[in-house]
């Protein structure tokens, strides 16, 4: 019988912990997959809607003369860009690509259109006289960037005790060999020292 190779082993052991980064890095939102798709579809339908007056949201992004004439202030136009960069760019690239690192800057960046989009609701409920209030549409998409955040959060840290506990150990291990020297290394391949 013969004995196992410690090189195979090595090999065998590097693709287990390359799959385990693989993995590491992916999320798997299940049946949220879904919910974010119908949030982010209602999200491009609120750009169609009226944000203000007559201004729709694509209005707004675009800062056309109907914006202009509704006043359109830039918490309005900046909770857009975020929206629709956040919210509906990164929400898309999550999902398809299932990338961890971007569905944590979906997260991030819906969450902060939230608080932007409630300041953009806030300046259109205290505008000057003459100047329409918040319309569906602004409403519909702050509503939908809080609830996708809400979504975001859940699955980005929804990653396993186990994903975890292997990400903890690679680092102990990356660590430990960062922290040994040269002369080391050379200790434990000179035969002298050995027998």
């Amino acid at each position: 019988m013969n004995a196992p190779d410690g090189n195979q082993f090595e090999h065998f052991k590097a693709d287990i912990e390359a799959a385990e980064r693989k993995v590491g890095r992916e999320i798997e939102p299940g049946a949220r997959a879904l919910v974010v798709s119908v949030l982010v579809f209602i999200l491009i339908g609120s750009f169609f809607l009226s944000h203000t007056g007559d201004a729709r949201g694509v209005d707004v992004l675009l800062g056309s003369p109907a914006a202009v004439d509704a006043g359109v202030t830039l918490p309005s136009r900046v909770f857009s860009w975020l929206a629709l960069v956040f919210g509906i760019g990164f929400s898309m690239l999550a999902l398809l690509t299932r990338r961890w690192a971007l569905a944590w800057v979906a997260s991030a960046g819906t969450a902060v259109s939230c608080v932007i989009g409630m300041l953009a609701i806030w300046s259109r409920q205290t505008a000057a006289e003459g100047l329409p209030g918040p319309g569906i549409g602004l409403v519909l998409a702050w509503l939908t960037a809080i609830v996708l955040a809400f979504h975001w959060v859940r699955v980005v840290w929804s990653r396993t005790a186990v994903q975890l506990a292997a990400e903890e150990h690679r680092r102990r291990v990356a660590a430990q060999q960062q922290s040994r020297s040269l002369l080391d290394q050379y200790d434990e391949q000179d035969p002298d020292k050995q027998g």
